[in-house]
């Protein structure tokens, strides 16, 4: 089956005695929809997925594009670097899609993982695609010494160390440029077709390993092929170790083809991943086309994996596609979910989006009435929740203040209009309240509404902890519709005046364009932040400190002052200091008693010279050491 563009797919998982816990899961199609060429569209596809009861969403980052070859659906550094190839052809240059599909997401309240769907694939050419123009060494060969094309797709060596590094990078970049709760691999990654591993440079790894011995011309060979699959099976471990060195947090997830067929055809072994660890989840393809067909494949998966690995498995269900003209009823939908329940799998996968929207969304509100009513929240986060909704204030909201002339304009903002200053000459401004649910780092957003007359710098303070910084937007810019990203704050729980907007130093003949303002909890920098439970689908209702923990100093490096965090589990004496390279105390900035939660010191180095420096937390017998950088 040719792949169409896809841009995601979403999760659903499971149920615990008291709490609900189930992944629920789509894929989204951008090639008739145009979903993610208007932020709007973007915006509206996560509010529906978030009504119907979805709360995790697989994002596709490395797609196909017809017979050139596959790309990033993302600004990547990696591609521009290697190919002049920055991102897909067909999204603007200024736009980046993962970002809003992010946010949008973020602020429902859905996980994100970035999708990974073409894997080791180039193309669906027959030549290999741009990519393998440019390193022809890296093209799969079979037997035969030619390209191998398997189903329609060209592939590259996933076997080779050079294209390994290469899918590593583009991998790593995603989890560090952006925001995100883990990583999907899927039924090309890692994998590699059976009639491949002839190029020179796995032939080269074979023979040594194996005494200068070339590989079995039978590409179907048991023990080649077990060598083949347990070089892939290496991969995925580096891969895991890459991602969960950045964050134990991060979800390594996987959805393969149906085993063994996967590893017969694709040398995929899905088992020995479950069994040892190296995946978190495992969402098998159990594609079919009627619930007989459906039940004879899922009984048959499931006698392959060890029954104290199976609470991590969940289903992947085919729902429409289009280019077969195959829609699931709402009866066999219903099927498959209840014989996963049978069968204890608390969740599904659904290919894709677009299923759920046809027919006036009848697909979609089936879930949310027959099977999805109830919230859930995403497993393998202990019952916890990992990605509450943020926090919105309106312009028209009882926590706004204003002064000055702002008048209320027809113009279509977040909910339902905007106000508009039009008379820079007096002095006006906008105050926002927010009460902060939990301590911790949050994403600051305003949402814009752009217009040729709109500020060009627009002067935003935003208030933290203990400081505050300004930031300005460009109102004007056409790419900035919807939600724009300003700063990233610490705040503490309570009521807190979060962000100002004012006419300060705005052109006369420009407007100030006062909007919504959004606080989102920002993951990377908040890893320890433990919120246990709701008491209603949007209220947290109770949140408890972690383990010890000492986050990064913010700003770093850094010039005159930072501000380190730090959370303290139980009642103790805390002490932090500063050394140098040498090992030499060069200052205390704390030693005393503290009380159980997250608390923060300021570190002025003004006096010392630049360079780098280490800061140890001392808590209870436990340390935790970081560095930092001056730049005097």
């Amino acid at each position: 089956m040719k792949n169409t563009l896809c841009l995601i797919m979403l999760l659903s998982l499971a149920a615990s005695p008291q709490t609900l816990e189930e992944l629920r899961a789509v894929k989204i199609t951008n090639v008739d929809s145009d979903v993610l060429f208007s932020d709007a569209a973007i915006a509206e596809a996560m509010d529906y997925l978030a009504s119907i009861g979805i709360n995790t969403i697989l994002a596709v980052v490395w797609n196909g594009h017809g017979a050139d070859g596959v790309y990033t659906l993302y600004p990547s550094h990696v591609m521009d670097k290697l190919f002049g190839a920055p991102m897909h052809p067909a999204f603007p240059r200024a736009r980046d899609p993962l970002k809003r599909l992010i946010i949008e997401a973020h602020r429902n309240g859905m996980e994100v993982l970035p999708w990974f769907e073409m894997g080791f694939s180039t193309s669906y050419s027959q030549n290999g695609g741009y990519i393998l123009a440019s390193f022809p060494a890296w093209a799969l060969k079979n037997n035969q010494g030619q390209l191998c094309i398997k189903n329609g797709f060209d592939w590259m060596s996933a076997i080779n160390p050079d294209i390994q590094n290469f899918i590593l990078a583009l991998t790593t970049e995603v989890i560090d440029t952006y925001d995100v709760d883990g990583v999907e691999y899927s039924d090309r990654i890692p994998a590699m077709p059976v009639e491949g591993g002839y190029d020179s440079t796995t032939v080269a790894i074979y023979r040594a390993e194996h005494n200068g011995a070339l590989p079995p011309q039978n590409y179907r060979d048991s023990a080649w092929k077990r060598w083949r699959a347990d070089k892939l099976t290496q991969f995925y471990r580096m891969a895991r170790d890459s991602i969960k060195v950045r964050g134990k947090h991060y979800l390594v997830s996987s959805s393969p083809s149906v085993y063994p067929w996967s590893y017969d055809e694709y040398l995929q072994d899905s088992k020995t991943w479950l069994e040892q660890g190296i995946i978190d989840n495992l969402i098998p393809q159990l594609y079919r086309y009627n619930i007989e067909d459906y039940l004879f494949e899922c009984d048959k998966t499931l006698g392959y994996y060890p029954a104290d690995r199976r609470h991590l498995i969940y289903a992947g269900i085919l729902l429409y596609l289009r280019g077969e003209n195959y829609l699931i009823t709402p009866q066999f939908l219903s099927q498959t979910i209840q014989a996963n329940r049978d069968r204890n799998l608390h969740g599904e996968a659904f290919f894709f989006y677009q299923g759920l929207r046809l027919n006036n969304n009848q697909l979609g509100n089936h879930l949310r009435q027959k099977h999805y009513s109830q919230p859930a929240i995403t497993p393998l986060r202990n019952g916890h929740i990992w990605r509450p909704k943020a926090s919105v204030v309106n312009e028209d909201d009882m926590g706004v203040k204003t002064m000055g002339d702002w008048s209320v304009s027809d113009i279509a903002g977040f909910k339902p209009n905007i106000l508009i200053n039009k008379d820079a000459r007096h002095y006006a401004e906008i105050q926002y309240t927010f009460s902060v649910a939990f301590s911790a780092w949050y994403d600051v957003f305003a949402y814009i509404v752009t217009g040729p007359k709109a500020a060009t710098h627009a002067p935003y303070t935003l208030y933290s902890e203990h400081d505050s910084i300004m930031v300005t937007l460009n109102q004007t810019d056409y790419y900035g519709s919807g939600w724009q990203y300003l700063h990233t704050v610490y705040l503490s729980a309570g009521e807190h005046t979060v962000v100002k907007l004012s006419n300060l130093n705005i052109p006369f003949d420009q407007y100030t364009v006062a909007d919504a303002m959004m606080i989102m909890l920002n993951r990377k920098k908040s890893p320890e932040v433990i919120i246990t439970k709701v008491d209603t689908p949007n209220k947290l209702e109770e949140v408890v400190p972690g383990s010890l923990f000492l986050s990064q100093n913010y700003p770093n490096p850094f010039n005159a002052t930072t501000r380190i965090f730090f959370t303290v589990p139980q009642p103790g004496w805390v002490k932090m200091n500063i050394f140098d390279i040498m090992g030499k105390h060069r200052a205390v900035l704390v030693d005393e008693r503290k009380a159980p939660g997250v608390h923060s010191v300021r570190f002025d180095g003004s006096h010392f010279p630049s360079g780098s420096y280490f800061y140890r937390l001392q808590v209870n017998g436990l340390i935790q050491t970081k560095s930092l950088v001056i730049i005097q």
